[in-house]
């Protein structure tokens, strides 16, 4: 679609599944700020931000990359911890002028265009499976996937 992206995870296992998918950098938030390091990435932050994770730790980081009239899609939701409850600056985001924009999944009028991604080999999702494990370990699936302990997508088979 034209977008350069840089992925940023706590795993180098998942980032070099994001490469293998087409990231043009990868930032390990563990190693280093992934807000300062995608700023000195782009010259200054990044257009568009997303956070498919949801924990405050992340969305803050995801609003901090951004560039004046930045765009940051939240995707992932918060935990039970958090109740849905995330501070955020308030005070950036009008300064810069910021877009907060929440979403639950693509709406099924678009399918067909992302369908036709597929089919055309523009969007390669099989390529971001690394497990398939029968129904009976799906519970280990998700205990793992509670401490962070999966790399890209698993696929539960019934």
């Amino acid at each position: 679609m034209g977008a350069n992206v840089i992925a940023v995870d706590i795993n180098d296992k998942s980032l070099e599944v994001a490469r293998k998918m087409g990231a043009v950098h990868t930032v390990n938030a563990a190693k280093t700020n992934p807000a300062e390091a995608i700023k000195e990435l782009t010259g200054g932050g990044a257009h568009v931000s997303v956070d498919a994770l949801g924990i405050a730790t992340t969305c803050l980081n995801s609003i901090m990359s951004l560039r004046k009239r930045g765009r940051h899609l939240q995707i992932g939701l918060t935990t039970q911890a958090e109740k849905g409850f995330v501070s955020l600056p308030v005070d950036l985001i009008v300064a810069m002028e910021l877009q907060f924009i929440g979403t639950i999944g693509m709406q099924p009028r678009r399918y067909s265009a992302m369908l036709n991604m597929v089919e055309s080999g523009k969007l390669r999702p099989g390529e971001m499976v690394t497990n398939v494990f029968p129904i009976e370990k799906a519970s280990g699936v998700i205990e793992a996937m509670a401490s962070f302990g999966t790399v890209g997508t698993t696929v539960i088979k019934w």
